[in-house]
């Protein structure tokens, strides 16, 4: 399997049936964690913005000549926007000088309200997601984070 198929599907957690885009929601989830506890707001931030053109570069490298290159299993699209919906938490806890696990509520509304958009597509996320496109794929998800980060 190539480097470009493992980072789409998050290392086969994208094949996980049914839903996988919740599998994905949910293992973003203690990788976000991870981040956290070592590097802070700082990695977490960090990470969010890497992972984004890499998920890019990942979904246009597995999907090379398919006519639409959203395929289910492509999952590094729910983990960017996890962690985007998650860096209020991360934000939030530092602030208060508290692990980010302290913010438990707030690790459940990110998860909710980001399988809301994901799943809902309302305005401007549903017209990436009909792009078709790499960015696309990326996109979509990456603005129910944002509206979702928005809520807090």
């Amino acid at each position: 399997m190539s480097l470009a198929i493992n980072i789409a599907t998050v290392f086969g957690i994208g094949r996980l049936r049914p839903a996988p885009g919740t599998w994905g929601s949910l293992v973003a989830m203690p990788a976000f964690w991870a981040l956290d506890v070592t590097g802070g707001v700082v990695l977490t931030a960090l990470a969010t913005l890497a992972v984004i053109p890499l998920g890019i570069w990942a979904v246009r490298e597995a999907a090379a000549g398919a006519p639409d290159p959203d395929r289910s299993e492509y999952v590094i699209d729910e983990v960017a926007g996890m962690w985007i919906a998650l860096l209020p938490v991360s934000i939030g806890a530092a602030a208060a000088g508290v692990d980010a696990t302290a913010l438990y509520p707030g690790w459940i509304a990110a998860f909710l309200g980001f399988r809301l958009f994901d799943i809902w597509k309302p305005g401007p996320i549903g017209r990436a997601d009909r792009m078709k496109t790499p960015i696309g794929v990326m996109l979509d998800d990456v603005l129910a984070g944002v509206a979702t980060a928005g809520l807090g």
